[in-house]
């Protein structure tokens, strides 16, 4: 079974890479991809766990461009983790996470809501490559008693358009699919069907944009048959994976119910080897 997008601790997941990997080997998968928000923090430990335990990693990442004020989440496969321009990428995108939080925060206090960013700030400082951002915020309002759980604090607060929300500034979708693609990688527009941007895919997929998460624990049969219809109609190939955090208030709560089906895997494979570029990275797609 393959499940191409799984978040940890490096960024706001709840599980260790190690122990994330472990969970998915006993939950019956065999390729599946870390792709923590902004960070490759995790790959390297994950990556250990998978050898030891015979499961195969492809190195992910979930990198949040911005569109005409939106974000527009992108999932890469298949890159070189070491590239300088995606990992000068990755540092700004980091930095401007530390500079939403802080803001945030200061709204949260204007509220009467104020709650202590010690600890998140810190992680961001003290763990290279830590990811932080609003699910971390909303951890703080739980403790401080101003929220029940993420969701509430995200309805409440953190949510576009709730009174403590502040956008974020990033890289468009073609500058993120033109560094990916630098890296030697292959670029894929998670959960269209949240992300609420039908009418712009075209113009990603003219970008650069090679696949659709067509398969998402939040997109239903219809949802998933309309985009494997469009990413036909656009050449474009599909992935899939169940965005597991190991929190049950946040997407799916288990591992091995969305999968996506080997055909699509290979499809997705072969079409990262045929875009490398002359010059790009040598990277084993085995």
């Amino acid at each position: 079974m393959i499940d191409l997008h799984l978040h940890t601790t490096a960024s706001d997941g709840r599980l260790a890479p190690s122990d994330l990997v472990e969970l998915a080997s006993a939950s019956g998968l065999t390729i599946i991809s870390v792709t923590d928000h902004d960070t490759i923090a995790g790959l390297a430990e994950a990556g250990a766990a998978a050898d030891r335990l015979g499961v195969r990693l492809i190195d992910g990442i979930e990198i949040t461009a911005v569109e005409t004020g939106r974000d527009v989440h992108l999932l890469g496969y298949f890159f070189d983790p070491m590239n300088a321009g995606l990992r000068s990428l990755l540092l700004a995108q980091r930095a401007d996470r530390v500079r939403r939080v802080r803001q945030m925060g200061e709204r949260l206090a204007g509220l009467g809501c104020a709650v202590d960013l010690d600890v998140l700030l810190n992680e961001a400082e003290s763990q290279p490559g830590r990811s932080i951002g609003r699910p971390g915020l909303a951890d703080a309002l739980i403790q401080a008693g101003h929220a029940q759980d993420r969701g509430d604090a995200f309805n409440r607060w953190l949510g576009v358009g709730r009174p403590a929300f502040v956008a974020r500034r990033g890289a468009s979708v073609a500058q993120v699919v033109e560094i990916i693609g630098t890296a030697g990688g292959i670029t894929s527009l998670a959960h269209p069907y949240l992300t609420g941007i039908d009418n712009r895919i075209a113009s990603f997929a003219a970008s650069g944009l090679a696949a659709l998460e067509a398969r998402h624990s939040q997109q239903d049969v219809a949802a998933e048959m309309r985009y494997r219809q469009m990413a036909s109609r656009l050449d474009l190939v599909v992935s899939g994976g169940s965005d597991f955090h190991a929190d049950p208030s946040h997407r799916i709560a288990e591992l091995g119910i969305v999968t996506l089906p080997p055909a699509d895997f290979a499809a997705l494979e072969a079409r990262a080897s045929s875009l490398r570029r002359p010059g790009d990275p040598s990277i084993s797609l085995t």
